[in-house]
């Protein structure tokens, strides 16, 4: 199990990969890591953050997906019927897109730092994207 560092905005968040769950985007993700982009509000799902990636292929389809991730997990919609995207949930989601209802890969938990989960969701709310980096250590 390898664990991974998200500096997300001013927080720091200790996590895991979802290996065995989610074999072929983990290993997709870390062809392309250390990954940075910005975090912004979501628009339909609830209480999470998205990075939008436009038509980025990580050549992968579903595995271990979900529409309603809890608090901490972060999730990768390989696109489709809408973008590709990241997802990290602060709090309820219910992963959609204008199109209507969407399921997204779990390939990430965060393990520490999350009493700062809402903190920096909020943040993101109320101030805007905020930058956002994996790397694994």
């Amino acid at each position: 199990m390898s664990k991974l560092i998200v500096h997300a905005g001013d927080f720091k968040f200790d996590a895991r990969f979802e290996e065995a769950l989610a074999p072929k985007t983990v290993a997709a993700f870390r062809k392309a890591m250390p990954f940075e982009s910005q975090a912004i509000h979501v628009r339909w799902s609830g209480e999470g953050v998205w990075m939008p990636l436009g038509d980025l292929d990580f050549g992968v389809s579903y595995e271990n997906h979900t529409s309603y991730p809890a608090p901490g997990q972060i999730i990768l919609y390989p696109g489709g019927i809408s973008e590709t995207e990241i997802l990290l949930a602060y709090g309820g989601v219910h992963f959609a897109s204008k199109m209507g209802q969407l399921a997204g890969n779990h390939f990430v938990t965060l393990t520490s730092g999350l009493e700062n989960l809402v903190t920096f969701g909020k943040t993101v709310l109320w101030k805007g994207a905020q930058k956002i980096r994996f790397e694994e250590v």
